[in-house]
């Protein structure tokens, strides 16, 4: 099959592992095949944005020593600075043997917290799709400190395939992708394929990052999850093996490839219920519940939440913002998009009448 009439648009996230040797400086060798692989995918007509770690460590490379004694968060915006305009350029160079023009996308995590960003961001990525260029995202590690970090850029590719509707989100790493026990030992197998609603996957993933980056597995099996539940399959693979982009997106090669697929949910969230999916981090406050309005939520039958339904109201919030709904026995049942700031909502709390606080449509249940 080709790859064109596999995918139409893909994402690809490259994490530090598959770009970095064992030194920690840039492996341009392996980033060479990369990019030969998505100008093959990208001839072939399959539309591809590129997540792409190694900033840092281009930075590092440069600069050595020279960070003397800086804390981590500034040697950190250091590197960065320095490493994103070696890395582009590596990639604006190897992409421009091939006549295709990539360009570069430097996000935050506040740019996906309100709605208006978030469709700024996808409407330039958009365009850039719309006139052949390859997308290269990055977090802007130059002004993102920990509080306001993505987990990792396996977070980041899930919000950009959310964001943009991709058919696929592949995510690189630096083995095979997710065996049934520690895959330092022969006996583990890679789980091939994982259906929707097989989201614990603690009980086979370790905890452990990995050497350069921020995240580990279970990071990944997390947000793959998350993702396929939203209708878009997640393939994590060994971005080192050879030709592992063509061979996952396309031709009979792809169904012995090694890897692990999260089989994507057959009804796909609307992009406003994706959004809200991925905006947890953003809640502004906290929206507790009877056990009539839970039921109502959590039953067979597409509902909103109503005023009377409320019990309880925690933190300070303006319309439209977004907050967690909390069931009664504590537990965190999903997000939504308020209809009315905090102060309101307190005043309409256990009121019969009166608008929906969260509509069934801007409301994302766990």
């Amino acid at each position: 099959m080709d790859a064109q009439n596999k995918y139409r648009r893909i994402v690809i996230k490259v994490g530090s592992n598959v770009l970095t040797r064992d030194d920690g400086r840039p492996d341009t060798t392996r980033i060479s095949a990369l990019v030969d692989q998505v100008a093959r995918l990208h001839r072939a007509g399959t539309e591809v944005i590129l997540v792409s770690s190694g900033a840092v460590a281009s930075g590092r490379s440069i600069l050595g020593q020279r960070a003397g004694k800086l804390d981590s968060v500034s040697a950190r915006q250091l590197f960065s600075a320095v490493g994103q305009v070696k890395l582009l350029n590596r990639y604006y160079d190897l992409f421009n043997e091939y006549g295709i023009v990539c360009g570069q996308v430097l996000t935050t995590k506040e740019s996906f917290g309100t709605r208006e960003h978030y469709l700024n961001q996808r409407n330039c990525m958009a365009v850039m799709l719309e006139s052949g260029v390859v997308p290269v995202v990055n977090e802007n590690d130059t002004i993102s400190v920990t509080e306001l970090m993505f987990t990792d850029n396996d977070e980041l590719s899930g919000l950009v395939a959310a964001m943009m509707d991709a058919e696929a989100l592949v995510i690189l790493s630096n083995i095979d992708g997710i065996y049934d026990g520690d895959p330092a030992d022969p006996a583990s197998r890679v789980i091939e394929r994982i259906l929707p609603g097989e989201s614990d996957l603690s009980r086979y993933v370790q905890s452990s990052r990995s050497s350069f980056g921020r995240g580990g597995m279970l990071t990944k099996s997390r947000i793959a999850a998350k993702v396929a539940s939203e209708g878009t399959e997640v393939i994590i693979a060994n971005g080192k093996r050879e030709n592992i982009l063509c061979c996952l997106m396309g031709g009979k090669r792809d169904e012995g490839t090694l890897c692990t697929r999260f089989v994507p949910a057959s009804t796909p969230k609307s992009a406003i219920k994706k959004w809200i999916a991925h905006s947890e981090s953003f809640a502004k406050g906290e929206i507790h519940i009877s056990p009539l309005a839970c039921q109502a939520l959590t039953g067979e039958k597409a509902t909103s939440l109503l005023p009377i339904g409320v019990s309880e109201i925690r933190g300070d919030f303006e319309k439209d913002d977004i907050v967690r709904i909390i069931a009664p026995d504590g537990r965190q049942i999903g997000v939504g998009r308020v209809s009315t700031g905090s102060q309101q909502a307190r005043r309409q709390m256990g009121r019969k009448g009166g608008k929906a606080l969260v509509h069934y449509d801007y409301l994302c249940l766990d």
